[in-house]
C-alpha cells in the first residue's frame, strides 16, 4: 500500500473504478491507492442484483418525461439523460478497442426497452410522449403502438391472462441495452490493479478524514484484522456509494454542510420457473405509484446476470436506517448534524406522500407483491416467485432557500474549493451515467490539467462527444453511436 500516494479512491464501485481508469489514462505517473472496506469490489451498489441494469438510458423510464396541465410533454431531462448514457458507451467502446475491456458481452448485450401503460388516459398520454420523443434524434427509432397483436408479438407475457376490454399501449427501442455494471467495474479494476502507480487494498475502510496543515488529505484506515494506519494523499475521492456521506461530513468541508441523507432499501421478485424466464426478453417499464421515489418505477425486467437468464420484478421500496446493505442500523441517526437537522425536517415535512408510500411498500406480504405484479404479468403465479434484497441507496437531502431543505433524486458531485477533495452523492441514475459524472469531477478537481492540450486530446479519445450536444448533432450522434456498437459487439 502506497502510505502518501497522490490519489486516494474511497470505494470499489464503478464511481471509483471509472475516475481511476480516467486518471491512469490522462496522466499515467500518478500513483493511486484505492480501498475498499468488502473483501471484494463491487459488491455494494455496483452489485448486479443491487442495481438495475437498464442503463437508464431514458428510452422506457416515464418518470424522466413530465406532462404539464396543457398535456405538453417535456423530454429535456430525457435527452439529458441519453446523452450521457450514450457518453458512457462511447467510453466503454473506447476501452474495448484498447483491450481494456476484453469480452463486451461479458457486461453488455442489446434488449429491447419498453414503456407500457394501461387505460385509456394513459395510452394517451404514451401517445404524446412519444411523438414529442421522436422529434428528437435521440429517440427516432422509438416505436409505438396500442395494437393487442402487435404487443403481444414485443412482450406476450402482458397480454396472458389480461381482459380484452382494457385500453393498453406501449413503446419500444430495439437498440436498448442490459447492463452488468458489477462485472463492468470488476473488469475495470482488474485493469487498473495491473498498472504501474496503482495499489488496491481490500477488506480496508477509511475511518477518519481531516485536512493536513499543507494542505493534504490524512485518511484514517483499518483493515480487516483491526490493524490502523494512514494515508496521505494530494486529492481524495469519496465513491463509497452510500457511505459517501458519513466521510464527507467528517472532512469538515464547507461545501459539504447542509447535505443529509434519506435511505431507501430495495427489494425484487425473481422468477423460478425457467419456461417463463425464456418467454421474455425486453425490459418494460411502467408508471410509479403516487408517492414513489423515481427508483421505484416498476419494471419487468429481463436480465443476463453472469451469463444466466433471470426475470425480475419491482423494485418494492422498504425502508432501513443502513446506509450500505452492510451498514450499521446506527447510519441514519450518526449522519444527523446541527448543519443539516433543518433541511432533514423540512424535507420530511415536505415529503408525506413518500413516507406513507414506504410504510405501506413494508407492510406488503408475498401475496400483494405478486398482486402488483399481474398488473404486469396477469398470469404470474405467486409459486413461481421469490424474493431477494436488491441494494441500499441514500437519497440526497440538501438546503434548499425557499423550503429550508429538499429531498433530491439523482446523483450530485460535491467538491472542496481547491478540488482536492471529491465526493459523489445520491442515487439513480448513477452508474448509468458514471462518466458524466467523473467528467465533471474531472473539471472541479483538475481544472488546470482538463484545460491542458495533452487532456484535451486524450478526452477527445475517451470521450468524443465530451462537450457536445448529441440531440442537436444527429450526423455526429449516429456517427459515434455506431462507432461505439461496432466496439461494444452490440449489432445494431
Amino acid at each position: 500500500m502506497f502510505a502518501e500516494p497522490d490519489v486516494v479512491l474511497i470505494g470499489g464501485g464503478i464511481m471509483s473504478a471509472t475516475l481511476g481508469t480516467m486518471l491512469k489514462r490522462l496522466e499515467p505517473g500518478l500513483a493511486i491507492q484505492i480501498i475498499e472496506a468488502l473483501p471484494e469490489v463491487a459488491k455494494e451498489s455496483s452489485h448486479a442484483w443491487n442495481n438495475a441494469g437498464t442503463g437508464h438510458a431514458a428510452l422506457c423510464e416515464l418518470n424522466y418525461t413530465s406532462e404539464n396541465a396543457e398535456g405538453r410533454v417535456d423530454i429535456s431531462k430525457a435527452v439529458e439523460i441519453n446523452e450521457r448514457f450514450e457518453t458512457s458507451k462511447h467510453f466503454w467502446g473506447y476501452l474495448a478497442e484498447l483491450g481494456i475491456i476484453a469480452d463486451p458481452g461479458a457486461f453488455i448485450r442489446r434488449i429491447p426497452h419498453m414503456s407500457f401503460v394501461r387505460g385509456r388516459e394513459d395510452a394517451e398520454f404514451l401517445r404524446r410522449r412519444f411523438e414529442a420523443m421522436q422529434r428528437c434524434p435521440l429517440f427516432a427509432d422509438m416505436q409505438f403502438t396500442s395494437d393487442r397483436g402487435e404487443l403481444a408479438g414485443w412482450a406476450p407475457l402482458l397480454l396472458e391472462g389480461r381482459d380484452g376490454r382494457e385500453a393498453l399501449a406501449a413503446t419500444r427501442v430495439e437498440s436498448g441495452t442490459d447492463v452488468n455494471y458489477g462485472a463492468l467495474t470488476r473488469m475495470l479494476f482488474a485493469h487498473l490493479a495491473r498498472l504501474d502507480g496503482v495499489q488496491l487494498a481490500l477488506g480496508t475502510a477509511a475511518r477518519t478524514l481531516a485536512r493536513e496543515r499543507d494542505g493534504r488529505w490524512r485518511i484514517g484506515i483499518v483493515d480487516s484484522d483491526g490493524r490502523k494506519s494512514k494515508l496521505l494523499a494530494r486529492h481524495c475521492f469519496i465513491g463509497a456509494g452510500g457511505g459517501a456521506l458519513p466521510l464527507l461530513q467528517k472532512a469538515g468541508i464547507p461545501e459539504g454542510r447542509g447535505y443529509g441523507g434519506f435511505p431507501v432499501s430495495g427489494q425484487f421478485l425473481v422468477c423460478t420457473n425457467p419456461a417463463i424466464v425464456a418467454r421474455h426478453a425486453a425490459k418494460v417499464y411502467g408508471k410509479a405509484a403516487v408517492g414513489a421515489p423515481p427508483m421505484s418505477v416498476p419494471h419487468l425486467d429481463a436480465r443476463v446476470i453472469d451469463g444466466n437468464r433471470s426475470l425480475l420484478f419491482g423494485p418494492y421500496a422498504g425502508f432501513s436506517p443502513k446506509f450500505l446493505k452492510s451498514g450499521s442500523n446506527l447510519d441514519l441517526l450518526k449522519s444527523v448534524r446541527p448543519d443539516n437537522l433543518l433541511p432533514m425536517l423540512a424535507a420530511g415535512r415536505d415529503n408525506m406522500e413518500l413516507t406513507r408510500y414506504l410504510a405501506n411498500e413494508c407492510r406488503n406480504n408475498h401475496a400483494d407483491r405478486c398482486e402488483s405484479l399481474r398488473e404486469f404479468f396477469p398470469a404470474a403465479r405467486d409459486e413461481e416467485w421469490r424474493l431477494i434484497v436488491a441494494g441500499q441507496r441514500v437519497q440526497i437531502i440538501k438546503r434548499d432557500p425557499q423550503r429550508t431543505g429538499i429531498l433530491q433524486f439523482g446523483t450530485e458531485v460535491v467538491a472542496s474549493a481547491d478540488g482536492t477533495l471529491s465526493a459523489v452523492l445520491g442515487a439513480s441514475p448513477g452508474a448509468s451515467t458514471s462518466v458524466s459524472i467523473i467528467l465533471e469531477l474531472l473539471g472541479k478537481c483538475f481544472p488546470r490539467q482538463m484545460a491542458s492540450e495533452a487532456w484535451k486530446i486524450e478526452l477527445a479519445r475517451m470521450v468524443p462527444a465530451h462537450g457536445l450536444r448529441l440531440a442537436e448533432d444527429p450526423q455526429r450522434h449516429a456517427e459515434l453511436g455506431a462507432q461505439a456498437a461496432a466496439r461494444l459487439r452490440l449489432g445494431y
